[in-house]
């Protein structure tokens, strides 16, 4: 994945946290800790920030993929490979 592409995915999910979450204190996000884990996110929530990438990218994300998105560094291998 280009670097380029690294930084848009990490600004989509970025952002789309501080839709869900705007108390979020992104400045100190950390890349391998999950969002719940930082943030004041709940399940609910989590669906949410799913939907909103979907939307965002135009992708179906199953289920069973959801795990995968529980990171920052998560999100930027799962969704770089859409």
């Amino acid at each position: 994945m280009k670097p380029a592409e690294t930084a848009e995915i990490e600004e989509l999910v970025r952002q789309t946290i501080g839709k869900i979450a705007p108390e979020a204190d992104l400045a100190n996000l950390q890349p391998d800790i999950r969002f719940r884990d930082q943030f004041d996110l709940d399940s609910v929530d989590f669906v949410n920030f799913i939907e909103q990438l979907q939307q965002a990218l135009h992708i179906k994300i199953p289920e069973l993929d959801y795990p995968q998105l529980t990171t920052l560094n998560g999100c930027i291998a799962y969704l770089g490979k859409k």
